[in-house]
């Protein structure tokens, strides 16, 4: 909905609280590096130990990320879209988006074969089949500069879209294919991490799944799209045709798994 500068209290001190998260700590804080190798040891240590624990990979991603983060965030200034979104910062979350709508026009099943399924109808489905909340993402704790801070929950809040756009399900196969993607797309540090722990868990025919199918469909993806992914504004395209956005950024769909 539109608003205007009179639905705020201007008195309040706005301007020091990113509306994107916590407040980030003031300069004459930030943490040394002795501090930062310690905190990267310690969630490296959990990570490593337990892949699930989204708590320690997230932290982790933000200790070890700041260098990508402003290689993405030059890319990010080098486009006009990019350039727009690090203006506006968008974010992710049911009361941003049009979230009801997007389930409520979600079909069960996304078929690829249906050129009249938009980007919207396959993120919705995303959500809904799945149980995913958008409002879920971790918030951004450890990095303190504030734009990079905004890269960093970017990152994570494309991630289901990425799902959407790709139509890789979030099965451990899955996931590692996105994260490979990532992973050539930004070169994040924990996109790395999760590449390799991750694929230590499969057994040996989904790690041939994984190293046949979704390593080389990931570099192909990389080296032939028109766009960098941290550079599309996704909110604008909910109504775009999904093959007409994967065709803009000449992103062919990941292979279909088989059970």
């Amino acid at each position: 909905s539109s608003w205007s500068s009179g639905d705020v209290d201007q008195s309040s001190s706005l301007s020091s609280v990113p509306f994107y998260g916590t407040p980030r700590r003031a300069a004459s804080s930030e943490r040394t590096l002795q501090d930062r190798v310690a905190i990267a040891l310690h969630h490296a240590t959990t990570a490593f130990a337990d892949p699930t624990r989204a708590d320690a990979v997230a932290a982790l991603g933000e200790i070890t990320g700041p260098a990508t983060l402003q290689r993405i965030h030059d890319k990010m200034m080098e486009d006009p879209t990019g350039r727009l979104i690090l203006k506006e910062r968008p974010i992710v979350s049911k009361s941003t988006i049009p979230y009801e709508r997007l389930i409520a026009q979600a079909p069960d099943v996304v078929d690829d074969a249906d050129s009249t399924i938009t980007f919207g109808q396959a993120y919705g489905s995303f959500l809904k089949s799945h149980g995913f909340d958008p409002d879920e993402r971790d918030e951004v704790k450890f990095v303190e500069d504030d734009t990079l801070a905004y890269i960093m929950l970017r990152y994570r809040q494309c991630h289901d879209f990425w799902h959407a756009l790709t139509g890789l399900p979030p099965t451990v196969l899955g996931e590692l294919g996105i994260k490979w993607l990532e992973l050539f797309q930004t070169g994040m540090p924990v996109a790395a991490l999760s590449c390799t722990v991750g694929s230590l868990r499969l057994d040996s025919r989904e790690r041939e799944i994984l190293l046949g199918s979704y390593l080389s469909w990931a570099i192909r993806a990389s080296q032939d799209s028109r766009c960098f992914l941290m550079n599309m504004y996704y909110e604008k395209e909910f109504d775009t045709p999904l093959d007409e956005l994967r065709r803009r950024l000449n992103l062919e769909p990941a292979p279909a798994m088989k059970p």
